[in-house]
């Protein structure tokens, strides 16, 4: 099964889109979405395995990211099933983003104002993971200057991934991961400042944490009871990261 939604609209706009497919049909699944608008609000769910959402050029496992690109946009995404790819750019001054995805080897990875085209503000990110061997990758801002980021990721399974880049004032990152050999790779930039917590219950685990904002005041606390494994964390008050 193949379906393709290509829909452009210019003005102030609310949609809501629903895709949901049972277990015994939705193999291969492809949702293709590009939208431009004022505001927008996009509601997608996937069941099944093998499934793709993405940009228009997407086919085969290989794909562009869809595209959202307004002042104000809503996406509320929650794939169930194993070896489901998500890859979408968001290009917008407010965002909110729900991310459920339920099931193993999935691969999510999401873009906010990766050109620069708005200062990516109040900016408000949930992920929700329940599963092994996947990969979440979140890239929020291009500019420093950008504030108001509130991220909460919540991951239980083991060998699972996250990788958050943050170019934010102010923002707030909490991670909770429970399982065995996870991985965090976070890298936090501002001007005012950040706050981040990391809460791990689990075996070996490998966390790499960058923290910096040109004022000095960031905060950051992890706290682990697994054993093996590798922590790296970095703070300093030059408004760039330098990688452990």
């Amino acid at each position: 099964m193949n379906n393709k939604f290509n829909n452009m609209f210019y003005g102030t706009v609310m949609l809501a889109f629903l895709f949901a497919y049972s277990l015994s049909y939705s193999d291969d699944n492809e949702i293709y979405v590009d939208q431009a608008g004022a505001s927008a609000s996009i509601d997608i769910e996937q069941l099944g395995s093998g499934n793709l959402v993405g940009g228009l050029n997407s086919s085969a496992g290989s794909m562009t990211p869809f595209d959202l690109d307004g002042a104000s946009m809503s996406l509320d995404l929650n794939l169930i099933g194993d070896s489901n790819k998500f890859l979408g750019d968001i290009t917008s001054d407010s965002f909110t983003g729900i991310f459920d995805l339920d099931g193993d080897s999935n691969q999510y990875t999401i873009q906010v104002d990766p050109t620069n085209s708005y200062s990516a503000d109040n900016a408000n990110v949930n992920v929700d993971v329940d599963g092994s061997t996947n990969t979440m990758t979140l890239d929020l801002a291009t500019n420093s200057l950008s504030s108001g980021a509130d991220i909460d990721t919540i991951v239980q399974g083991s060998s699972n991934t996250v990788n958050i880049d943050l170019d934010v004032d102010s923002a707030t990152n909490y991670i909770d991961l429970d399982g065995d050999s996870n991985t965090v790779d976070y890298n936090g930039d501002g001007y005012a400042g950040a706050y981040f917590k990391l809460e791990h219950d689990g075996g070996s685990r490998s966390f790499d944490i960058d923290q910096q904002s040109t004022l000095d005041n960031d905060w950051l606390r992890v706290t682990s009871t697994g054993s093996n494994g590798s922590v790296c964390i970095q703070q300093n008050d030059q408004g760039t990261s330098t990688s452990c």
